[in-house]
């Protein structure tokens, strides 16, 4: 459902949660086994991915050089329709385990089955995300941190997701063995050398089909992420890049967003980890005037993919028409001073920047 909340001249219509009046056999199976009924739309896609993804995927091995038709068809289906609410799925149950204590082995089917046909490793998306990503807050020991770029620079871009295209897994093994965390580092290698082992074993079975079902999804899904991240920290506030309503933006009333389970409420989501996807859009609300405060960039009806773009074209004026000012009429700002803190909030951060014991996060 969609939440009818509003604040000041803004209507918030991204989904919430209403419970379902009635319940079919499917839902009460799948209800007995999950910690939280608001996660339903996980089950559903699961449904939608075994019934139209996997039988696709197997049809290109079943047909030996699948024509180009084939595989622009495979890949707009798996990647640009469904990798996008998957790979939010794995992220909400990353952070919020979907299975109750007893079927906890079910956990496992969404990093270790579906993944891999997404570009997925198994493991390493929780030991990025979680194991590194949240604890650094994209500060200089973030291994994906955009504050060293001037981050409406295509040729900064290309560096940033350079180094993680051809450095990223050495980068992040060597992170978890520094701290400590043997165990994530583990998963880490066991994924990823079970992705490559089946991978490269059916690259002799079907050359086109694991290119197009395994290896190119593997490596497109991380430019996305990358790109999804850069725009998530593009705006980093140098004399505060620890503050979630500093370093981080949100994306309300947009397709993407009844798509990917809230996913543009990314500041929200630093705040507080594990708040739960359908209560995003009431957070957002209640916390207004801090948004208010700490001059939060925040944008209507268009994502990060689009804000990426956008940056890389430097199309900073077009970009402020998509501006969200919350401040009561008559302190608004003008399009002059949205494009100026734009601008302020994209410039390089040193490493020697002093960081502000400011964090504004609760505790997950």
């Amino acid at each position: 459902m969609a939440a009818t909340l509003s604040t000041s001249d803004l209507v918030i219509t991204d989904p919430t949660h209403t419970p379902k009046e009635r319940l079919n056999g499917f839902d009460r199976w799948a209800l007995a086994r999950i910690k939280d009924e608001r996660d339903l739309p996980f089950l559903y896609l699961w449904l939608k991915l075994g019934f139209i993804v996997i039988p696709f995927a197997i049809a290109m091995f079943v047909v030996q050089s699948p024509p180009w038709w084939m595989c622009i068809a495979y890949f707009v289906v798996a990647l640009a329709v469904f990798m996008p609410p998957f790979i939010l799925m794995l992220h909400n149950t990353s952070h919020r385990r979907l299975f109750k204590k007893e079927y906890a082995w079910m956990n496992h089917i969404i990093p270790w089955f579906f993944g891999p046909f997404f570009g997925e490793s198994p493991e390493t998306y929780f030991s990025h995300h979680i194991g590194m990503h949240h604890p650094e807050n994209n500060l200089h020991d973030d291994l994906s941190t955009t504050m060293p770029f001037q981050r409406d620079s295509f040729g900064g871009f290309m560096r940033y997701v350079g180094r993680f295209l051809s450095l990223g897994l050495l980068d992040l093994v060597s992170y978890h063995k520094r701290k400590g965390r043997d165990s994530l580092r583990t998963r880490t290698i066991v994924g990823e050398l079970a992705f490559y082992a089946v991978a490269i074993a059916l690259l002799f079975v079907n050359t086109v089909a694991a290119l197009f079902v395994f290896i190119i999804p593997l490596y497109f899904a991380r430019f996305m992420m990358m790109a999804g991240n850069w725009a998530q920290h593009a705006f980093v506030d140098g004399a505060d890049p620890a503050n979630p309503y500093r370093n981080s933006i949100v994306c309300v009333n947009s397709v993407y967003n009844r798509r990917c389970f809230n996913d543009g409420y990314h500041v929200g989501h630093h705040v507080k980890a594990n708040r739960h996807w359908t209560e995003m859009p009431a957070d957002f609300i209640a916390r207004r005037q801090d948004y208010i405060d700490n001059d939060t960039l925040i944008f209507e009806k268009i994502d990060y993919f689009v804000i990426w773009a956008l940056l890389m074209m430097k199309r900073h004026r077009f970009l402020a028409k998509f501006f969200v000012d919350l401040r009561p009429e008559g302190e608004k700002l003008t399009v002059d001073e949205i494009v100026a803190l734009m601008k302020r909030r994209l410039v390089p951060i040193p490493a020697e920047a002093p960081v502000s014991a400011t964090t504004s996060m609760e505790a997950a």
